[in-house]
C-alpha cells in the first residue's frame, strides 16, 4: 500500500481521486490504458500527481472485480447508470469522506491528460480564500473543471444535482457554489505555445501527445 501522508486542514497534501469511469467512445477503449511514450496514461498521470498528494484512488467503472490498481484502491461510481463526470467527482467526496474524514477537500483529476502542471496541488490551494470554495484550473482562457479542488461537505448537494438536473454540466453546478479559478501559463517550447492541459480524446489527439512528449522531453518508460 502506498504511504498516506496527514493532510492539514488548509493546505496540501490532500487526498485525490483519478477519474478514468468514463466511456471513451471517441476514442473506442479506456483511455487509462493508452500506451504513451511506453507507459499507460494512467501510470503517467499516476506519476505525476504522486508527488503533489497524500493518497491516489481510481474512480473506475465496469471494473468491480479490481479492487486495486498499481497499489491504489479503485472505486466506482456511488450513483450506477454512467451519469457523467460529475458522479466520478460525486464519488471522490463520499470516498475522501469515509477514508479521510479530516479532509476538507480532494483534488480530482480525469485520466486523459498527462502533461497537467506538477504544482497543480499548490496553486489551486494557495489561491482558496473561502474554506467550502471550489478551486478550478484555467488556461488560455479555457475552464477545466474536471482539474479541481472539491469541496467534501458539497456531496448532499452534488447527489441531488446529479440525480435531478437533466443536463448535469459541471460549470452549472460550479456556478452554484463559491469558487475561484487559477491561471495557469501556457509553456513556450520550439514548437510554439503548448497547454499543459492537453487532453487525449481520439487516436490523432494520441499521436499528438507522442510528438509533445518528444518535444518536451517527458521521459519514456
Amino acid at each position: 500500500m502506498p504511504t498516506v501522508k496527514t493532510p492539514d486542514a488548509r493546505h496540501p497534501p490532500w487526498p485525490a481521486v483519478i477519474l478514468a469511469g468514463g466511456l471513451s467512445r471517441r476514442m473506442g477503449h479506456a483511455k487509462s490504458g493508452l500506451s504513451l511514450g511506453g507507459k499507460t496514461m494512467l501510470s503517467r498521470i499516476i506519476d505525476r500527481l504522486r508527488p503533489q498528494v497524500a493518497s491516489i484512488a481510481i474512480n473506475l467503472n465496469g471494473a468491480a472485480e479490481q479492487k486495486t490498481i498499481v497499489g491504489h484502491p479503485v472505486i466506482a461510481d456511488t450513483v450506477p447508470g454512467f451519469l457523467g463526470p460529475l458522479a466520478g467527482v460525486l464519488t471522490a467526496m463520499r470516498h475522501t469522506a469515509a477514508i479521510t474524514p479530516a479532509a476538507t477537500h480532494v483534488l480530482v483529476v480525469p485520466t486523459d491528460t498527462p502533461f497537467f502542471p506538477h504544482d497543480l496541488a499548490q496553486r489551486l490551494t494557495d489561491a482558496m480564500t473561502q474554506r467550502e470554495q471550489i478551486a478550478v484550473a484555467l488556461s488560455d482562457d479555457a475552464l477545466h473543471p474536471l482539474f479541481a479542488l472539491w469541496p467534501v461537505a458539497l456531496a448532499d448537494d452534488l447527489e441531488h444535482w446529479i440525480t435531478t438536473d437533466p443536463k448535469r454540466r459541471v460549470r452549472a453546478f460550479i456556478e452554484r457554489h463559491p469558487s475561484v479559478t487559477v491561471d495557469f501559463p501556457m509553456t513556450t517550447t520550439a514548437s510554439g505555445l503548448f497547454d499543459p492541459f492537453f487532453n487525449v480524446n481520439t487516436p490523432d489527439d494520441l499521436l499528438r501527445a507522442e510528438e509533445w512528449l518528444r518535444i518536451l522531453g517527458e521521459n519514456s518508460a
